[in-house]
């Protein structure tokens, strides 16, 4: 069976649009989706149905479990956790991850997996750390579900280090990992063949916006 890989960014962020947000936020860096990025995860849903996916595997931060959860829900799937998913752990940006514990998240979304082992964060990491953690997870997740199609939710550095793990003689300035943007990579033979970068077809022209943070 020819494999396909679905790779998308979480839709637009409550602190992109109100930047005053993370003066008073309790985690200032697990911001929630705005309420365009909501809508957005809604037409990345409805983008994804009949598309075959079998599995959902999400990076940990709130923004993704919530672009992953509308996913979910519209293809009646569970969501699994991975934090080899999750965002760049750059001491620049953020003090070590403030994400809810997978116990707390899946209350608020039962469709989570808590059977499916996170992993634990590394922090601090450098740019290179940051893409051959996400580079490896790709290549683990392939292994780990060869007979599954699999959806990945990420961020703008996981969309870069899983997409040039399975195709690495892609160059970063050749990814375009715009929010909510899908890539799909599909197997053939050996390789694997990049067929959408950061499409943004299924969001209206109005509620595209595009950023790279």
């Amino acid at each position: 069976m020819t494999q396909t890989i679905w790779i998308a960014r979480h839709g637009n962020r409550i602190d992109f649009v109100n930047p005053a947000w993370f003066n008073t936020a309790e985690r200032r860096y697990d911001p929630h989706l705005s309420d365009d990025g909501q809508i957005q995860a809604q037409q990345l849903a409805h983008r994804l149905m009949g598309e075959g996916i079998t599995q959902i595997i999400t990076s940990p931060f709130l923004r993704t479990v919530q672009t992953a959860n509308a996913v979910a829900e519209c293809l009646d799937l569970s969501i699994k956790l991975d934090w080899g998913l999750g965002e760049w752990l750059n001491p620049d940006w953020m003090s070590f991850p403030e994400t809810l514990p997978p116990e707390i998240l899946a209350q608020e979304f039962p469709r989570i997996d808590l059977f499916h082992p996170i992993g634990i964060p590394r922090y601090p990491e450098t740019w290179n750390d940051c893409l051959e953690r996400t580079s490896n997870t790709a290549k683990r997740l392939v292994n780990t579900f060869p007979q599954d199609h699999l959806l990945l939710v990420g961020h703008s550095a996981s969309v870069l280090g899983t997409t040039l793990g399975l195709i690495p003689s892609l160059k970063e300035t050749e990814i375009k990992p715009s929010l909510c943007s899908l890539m799909k990579l599909v197997q053939e033979g050996e390789n694997w063949v990049l067929q959408l970068n950061g499409d943004t077809s299924h969001l209206t022209q109005a509620q595209t916006v595009i950023r790279f943070n």
